[in-house]
């Protein structure tokens, strides 16, 4: 039976998910989260990829990517990603063998909605997981930056999110206003299955 292959397009927002293996923690402390979105904004800067949103959980990952006009950007920011923090893990905890459970999962966004909503879904992953009340009390994802209570200067605005308001506070209260709102049932079945079944 052939390899399975991911679908990735150029110039489209791909919302990718990692999991830890064995659903394992995968950040044990700040210093691994900060580690990890270093290695993030350094494949950024060389390669031209586009960061649109980002969470970072206990036991696995979430991020929205444009890859730009190459898409197999998409796999090579992984690897490095996957093969630098499995490096540092397995020193800090003195183990062996991968952190992450087997290939990456990924999905095109091939709508202004659907972009919405996938940066919605990622964003309020820690409130779902019962960690915070609210997204802005969470310090490891994209929404602080997007309602101006961060910065992050290698964090890109998407075309969806420009378009909210013609000033940043206007963007900033409409984000606020989106992301405040439940994500109705079948938006997040959605979402799910569309990460699950991106493969040909």
């Amino acid at each position: 039976m052939p390899r399975q292959r991911r679908i990735a397009l150029p110039h489209l927002p791909h919302h990718i998910v990692q999991r830890g293996h064995n659903r394992h923690a995968v950040f044990i402390t700040s210093d691994d989260r900060v580690a990890y979105l270093e290695t993030l904004a350094e494949f950024r800067a060389l390669s031209g990829i586009r960061l649109y949103g980002y969470c970072l959980m206990t036991n696995h990952v979430h991020l929205i990517v444009d890859p730009g006009a190459e898409p197999a950007n998409l796999g090579k920011l992984m690897k490095r990603l996957a093969g630098r923090h499995t490096r540092r893990i397995n020193r800090l905890t003195q183990r062996t063998g991968t952190a992450w459970n087997g290939r990456y999962r990924c999905s095109p966004v091939d709508t202004d909605a659907y972009l919405l909503a996938c940066n919605r879904y990622v964003e309020l992953n820690p409130v779902r997981a019962g960690l915070v009340a609210h997204p802005a009390e969470y310090p490891w994802s994209s929404y602080r930056t997007k309602v101006g209570l961060g910065t992050c200067a290698w964090l890109d605005p998407d075309p969806v999110y420009l378009a909210l308001g013609r000033s940043r506070e206007r963007r900033q209260a409409a984000y606020r206003a989106i992301v405040g709102h439940d994500i109705p049932p079948a938006e997040l079945a959605f979402i799910r299955t569309a990460l699950q079944r991106n493969q040909l």
